[in-house]
């Protein structure tokens, strides 16, 4: 049982499991706007031993001196890696602080999205098509940049359209292997396919200026990770040749300024965060606290 709990931030809770926070901690606080900085996280943080918080604020060292009391962070957003998270796991952990997240809660509505635009990107609803006429899913040649759970059901759900899979990650997969994925070196799947996904931790890049030489022209790239998975320089010099870039968010994209770009499509909205999506991101939340308090 927590003395106090605060999300710093809203945390996109559903309303019952707001209410059953309340069965963890004799005081929680819910936050309903994003702080502006360290000092407004320390001031809202205050006494409490328990934190939650989103992907939009960060909790570093800094902040973690001066809010001595914390025992356990809950970050209800994904987490994947210390390197890749909005929390500083390394130095929590030397203090005695647990930190836990969630993974595998929106991805449901990212293969959607992908499945949308590839569709009316081939068929030119409400554009011109890819090709001189408009073409199917089947025997489209698709390399997925990262086969985790996204990646997967990305290339499950292409897969059932038709779609010759390849992918590269840092081992083959046996069950992959089993339905007939090809594991690619990277170069190689660059070179060999028409469409690109990639579906990377945030912060990891891969694509630099001799990769894209590799990928080459008339190919279209969605990008469904959280950053960019490219370096920027090589990527805009990429999208000045006949290519496409599909991102759903600023932040995969990398920034407003390449949002009026001719060659990229960018939702400017995060398609994993559905009605479905919040109810297992609740679920999950809870289930870390529940564990945590055993």
């Amino acid at each position: 049982m927590f003395r106090k709990l605060v999300a710093i931030e809203p945390v996109s809770l559903i309303p019952s499991a707001e209410k059953a926070l309340h069965s963890y901690a004799d005081e929680v606080v819910m936050y309903p706007d994003v702080p502006a900085g360290d000092d407004e996280i320390v001031a809202r943080i205050g006494d409490a031993d328990a934190v939650l918080l989103s992907y939009t604020s960060q909790i570093n060292r800094a902040v973690l001196e001066k809010c001595p009391d914390i025992k356990y962070i809950g970050m209800c957003c994904s987490l994947y890696s210390p390197e890749s998270a909005n929390v500083d796991i390394r130095y929590a952990n030397e203090r005695g602080i647990t930190v836990t997240g969630i993974r595998d809660y929106g991805d449901e509505g990212v293969v959607e999205y992908v499945v949308s635009e590839l569709v009316r990107c081939l068929h030119g609803f409400g554009q011109d098509p890819w090709e001189d006429m408009p073409r199917e899913i089947t025997g489209l040649k698709v390399g997925i940049v990262g086969l985790g759970k996204s990646g997967g059901m990305i290339a499950d759900a292409l897969k059932f359209f038709g779609a010759d899979i390849s992918y590269f990650g840092r081992s083959e997969k046996q069950d992959a292997r089993a339905k007939g994925y090809r594991f690619l070196s990277l170069s190689e799947l660059l070179a060999q396919n028409e469409v690109i996904f990639c579906c990377l931790n945030k912060n990891t890049v891969l694509l630099h200026e001799a990769e894209f030489e590799q990928l080459g022209n008339k190919k279209i790239m969605f990008n469904t990770g959280l950053s960019p998975a490219w370096d920027e320089v090589a990527f805009t010099k990429w999208l000045e040749g006949d290519n496409l870039c599909f991102c759903d968010t600023v932040g995969a994209l990398g920034g407003e300024h390449l949002l009026n770009h001719p060659h990229v499509r960018c939702m400017q909205v995060s398609t994993g965060r559905t009605r479905q999506a919040f109810d297992r991101l609740s679920e999950k939340v809870l289930a870390n606290i529940e564990e945590f308090n055993r």
